[in-house]
């Protein structure tokens, strides 16, 4: 039985970590270019909100996916324009993204689909688990394959995007022009503006990659772990993605492994549920479901002096005549 539990807390893990790594890679594009994403939470229900509709109305879950990224991406050029071209305050834009797609999404479910704020069940629209090749006659042996059917196998698609995308991330954060210019607009915009970066193109395409990452996140919500959207179903998953990122000190690896350390956590809390501990006994269902919340503050009040933000972040570019 132990070694049951042990075993659905880790393929949980996997399959929790997604929803964050996907908004945690996509802040870490925008706030390594000098722009803070507090938008993230509101981009994920968006997304999660059209990427249902969508899915259910066609039965296709890929064209779900596209609208997800179009919502997302067009609510990442919004805030890209108030913060990097308007100079506006960023904290207040993002703040802005959250409570009107906290409340829009909710308004747009009912108003077409009259379930109290929901959308029906995808059934048929949802992305299913792969099934890799071999996994039945592997299925038998002990540790193999439990490891090939269940662990690396037996994911959604997303779960794998979400996993390949670290290194190719890495690649782009310090092998490429690109991030080069990225990284030099986060930490020094005036530099970078010296030696002929545009600081504004490269924010707005720090912040279309953005959007294009964090609507995978509300994809994966309603297309692969419930099957509809609710609202606010993202849960405070976008803020759990900006800890993440304060916790990997603004890199990808350290950032995704902050993921997964929530993914722990969230695995461990639906374990927890309707168990009798030894002394404690048997914890209230409450107190189970802020364990994630916890360790968050636990880790920002642990980390938060020790993380190196990127210099210019959260500081409007205003160009040197």
């Amino acid at each position: 039985m132990e070694d049951f539990q042990l075993a659905s807390i880790i393929v949980s893990t996997v399959r929790n970590a997604p929803v964050l790594m996907f908004a945690a890679l996509a802040g870490l594009f925008a706030e390594r270019s000098g722009v803070v994403d507090i938008g993230l939470e509101g981009k994920i229900l968006a997304s999660a909100f059209a990427s249902a509709a969508v899915a259910y109305a066609t039965q296709n879950p890929w064209y779900g996916i596209l609208a997800g990224i179009g919502v997302s991406v067009a609510l990442a050029m919004v805030q890209a324009f108030v913060s990097i071209t308007q100079k506006g305050n960023q904290l207040v834009a993002g703040i802005a993204i959250n409570i009107a797609m906290s409340g829009l999404t909710f308004v747009l479910a009912q108003f077409f689909f009259q379930l109290g704020g929901r959308t029906p069940d995808l059934r048929n629209a949802r992305l299913f688990d792969v099934v890799l090749p071999g996994t039945a006659a592997v299925e038998h042996i002990p540790v193999v394959g439990w490891l090939y059917g269940h662990l690396i196998g037996g994911q959604s698609v997303l779960v794998y995007v979400a996993f390949l995308l670290l290194p190719v991330v890495h690649w782009v954060l310090y092998h490429s022009r690109f991030g080069l210019r990225l990284r030099a607009c986060g930490e020094n915009p005036h530099a970078a503006d010296a030696a002929g970066v545009s600081v504004e193109r490269t924010r707005y395409l720090a912040m279309f990659v953005a959007g294009v990452l964090c609507s995978f996140s509300g994809a994966y919500l309603t297309l692969v772990q419930s099957g509809f959207f609710l609202r606010d179903m993202s849960a405070g998953a976008g803020y759990l993605a900006l800890t993440a990122l304060v916790f990997g000190n603004w890199r990808p690896l350290h950032t995704v492994l902050g993921c997964l350390m929530f993914g722990l956590f969230g695995a461990i809390q639906i374990q927890l549920e309707g168990v009798d501990l030894p002394v404690v006994g048997r914890l209230p269902g409450s107190l189970i479901q802020a364990i994630p919340y916890i360790v968050t503050v636990v880790v920002l009040a642990g980390l938060m002096a020790k993380s190196v933000a990127p210099k210019a972040i959260g500081k409007p570019f205003v160009k040197s005549r």
